[in-house]
């Protein structure tokens, strides 16, 4: 077995101890190199290259996001997971992290004592597993980004023209999990304002933490979106993000359509699970339902779409493996046969568009 090389980017020496132990406990890694700072990991990975990075956020010289931003400017590709105490209380720190490359992320104890307990272990490895086997991030351009934002700009043309040939009531669901923030930032800033449907969104990500996507997400887009709250009505031109660590479903009330979250036990290991959200619809009479599969580990989504087709007219389009952080829900879903498109990540907007139209 040839073990994959990581290196550890933390200023504390017992940390960087315990973390090493913890990583090799698993025969599938070894810790070939530590850093007390950013400036000494940009210095070790602009000579070197690693299965994966474990990287903190708080030191000194060069912090974790200074860090991020330096492999961005000098276009370093490197497979990074952030460990670090900030990661839980510091949704914004979690999310820039994500958005300039980290691919994961683990709430790392204050204690280092707490971190030799088997619960956070066993989450560690797992989280180092998903890094490890993940494709590194792409370094896109700017150039690239307003390419993309002036061709979603004449799907929005074109659906204006033929939005008449697709009548009736239509909603979106996407499901997504690792790297679905940073892929996120390409899909629902080019959804315009006026999409005929709203967005169901499930991202699997702890509580506290999909307030702070929801916001950022609605600051760089023109749909409006929000963080999903009990007893929301649905409405088309709102993207609507799943509340961490609760089931997001859809309800049918009066002849509107509301969010109603459940508290069942994890499925599929996640809470929030895309299955629940797609087998809500089951029971809508929506005339036409778009489900969007895209980066993740596992297979959520698949059973729920399963299900949901068995009762409804349902459009798949899931995320090509090329631009995948993470091929696995997609697969999944291609797998079973239940996908009507694969598509890179820079098209899912447009197919969307031109799937559901947009209001005269």
């Amino acid at each position: 077995m040839i073990q994959k090389k990581i290196l550890i980017v933390d200023d504390s020496a017992l940390m960087r101890r315990v973390l090493c132990d913890i990583i090799e406990s698993d025969e599938r890694f070894r810790v070939v190199a530590r850093a007390t700072n950013g400036l000494e990991a940009l210095d070790l990975l602009s000579r070197n290259q690693y299965d994966a990075v474990v990287l903190d956020v708080n030191m000194p010289k060069m912090n974790g996001i200074q860090l991020l931003e330096k492999l961005r400017e000098n276009k370093i590709r490197a497979r990074i997971m952030m460990a670090s105490t900030d990661t839980r209380e510091g949704a914004k720190l979690t999310l820039d992290a994500l958005e300039l490359g980290a691919l994961d992320f683990i709430h790392k104890p204050d204690s280092a004592v707490d971190c030799r307990v088997d619960s956070f272990k066993t989450r560690f490895l797992k989280v180092l597993e998903v890094v490890v086997n993940s494709q590194p991030p792409e370094i896109e351009s700017k150039e690239k980004v307003q390419e993309s934002r002036q061709i979603t700009a004449k799907m929005v043309d074109i659906a204006r023209r033929y939005s008449a040939k697709s009548p009736g009531t239509k909603v979106v669901a996407i499901a997504s999990s690792t790297g679905g923030p940073k892929a996120l930032h390409e899909v629902i800033p080019r959804l315009p304002a006026e999409l005929d449907a709203p967005v169901l969104l499930v991202q699997h990500m702890p509580k506290g933490f999909t307030a702070s996507l929801a916001e950022r997400l609605n600051e760089l887009s023109a749909i409006r979106v929000k963080e999903a709250e009990e007893g929301d009505e649905l409405q088309s031109g709102v993207v609507y993000v799943a509340m961490g660590g609760m089931h997001m479903n859809v309800r049918r009330m009066g002849g509107k359509y509301v969010i109603h979250y459940s508290d069942e036990p994890t499925r599929e290991g996640v809470k929030p699970c895309a299955n629940y959200m797609y087998e809500s619809l089951a029971d809508s009479r929506f005339d036409k339902i778009v489900c969007v599969v895209m980066t993740g580990m596992g297979a959520d989504g698949t059973e729920g779409i399963r299900n949901l087709e068995a009762k409804r007219p349902v459009h798949v389009i899931s995320q090509n493996q090329a631009t995948c952080t993470v091929y696995g829900m997609p697969k999944a879903v291609m797998a079973a046969g239940l996908s009507d498109q694969e598509v890179p990540l820079n098209q899912i907007a447009q197919e969307i568009i031109l799937n559901v139209g947009v209001k005269a």
